[in-house]
C-alpha cells in the first residue's frame, strides 16, 4: 500500500507555492509526502490529468494582484475536484547578487503577480528599472544565482530564496499591502 502522496506544485524550489504545499500537509497532517516542482499551473493540472500526482496545489488569487491569469487559463484545460481552497500570507523579498547594492540595480525580475503586488514600492524606488516578467519568483531567484540573469538585475522572491541560491536581501516585506495573501487551490482527480 502506497503511504507516500505526491503533490505537483507550480512553481520552483523555494517558491510561494513550495510554501503552500507544505502549510496545506501541516495542517491537513500529512506528513509522508514528496513535492514535484512543475513550475507552471498548466504543466501541473496536466499532470494531475495525467494521474502522475496526487494532488496539484497552484495560486487562484491575490488580494493586492488579484487573479493569477496563468491560472485561469490552465483551469479551462482541465477537469479536476477542488479538495481544498485556502490562504498564506505573501511576504515579498528583494534579492540580489552578493556585493550588489541599490545604485546598481537595473533590471527587477519575477513572477507577473509578484510586479503586481509589489508596483508602488517599484514605482518609488525604482522608477527607471526595467520590469521582465518571469515564469516563477524562486525560478529568477535562482537564474540570478547561475548567472542566467545579469548582475544588474534584482528579483522579487521568498526570503529563503537567499539562502537557497545564496543572494543577499536589500529589502524585506517590499510587497505594497504589508497583509498580501494568495488564495491556493488543493485540487484532486
Amino acid at each position: 500500500m502506497k503511504n507516500e502522496i505526491t503533490i505537483g506544485i507550480s512553481g520552483n524550489i523555494g517558491s510561494f507555492s513550495e510554501e503552500a504545499a507544505d502549510y496545506y500537509c501541516q495542517k491537513n497532517n500529512i506528513k509522508d509526502y514528496k513535492l514535484l516542482h512543475l513550475v507552471s499551473v498548466e504543466k501541473t493540472l496536466k499532470t494531475l490529468d495525467e494521474k502522475k500526482i496526487d494532488k496539484a496545489i497552484f495560486p487562484i488569487e491575490n488580494s493586492n494582484g488579484g487573479i493569477v491569469i496563468e491560472a485561469i487559463y490552465a483551469i479551462s484545460n482541465y477537469n479536476f475536484n477542488i479538495e481544498k481552497i485556502f490562504e498564506i500570507d505573501v511576504q515579498h523579498c528583494l534579492l540580489v547578487q552578493k556585493g550588489i547594492n541599490v545604485s546598481d540595480i537595473k533590471n527587477i525580475a519575477s513572477h507577473p503577480q509578484a510586479l503586481k503586488q509589489c508596483r508602488m514600492y517599484i514605482k518609488q524606488k525604482f522608477p527607471n528599472t526595467e520590469l521582465q516578467e518571469y515564469s516563477d519568483t524562486a525560478g529568477a531567484a535562482k537564474d540570478l544565482c547561475n548567472g542566467i540573469l545579469t548582475l544588474d538585475t534584482a528579483v522579487i522572491a521568498p526570503k529563503i530564496c537567499n539562502k537557497l541560491y545564496k543572494l543577499d536581501i536589500l529589502e524585506e516585506s517590499i510587497q505594497d499591502l504589508k497583509f498580501n495573501f494568495t488564495t491556493f487551490i488543493a485540487a484532486i482527480k
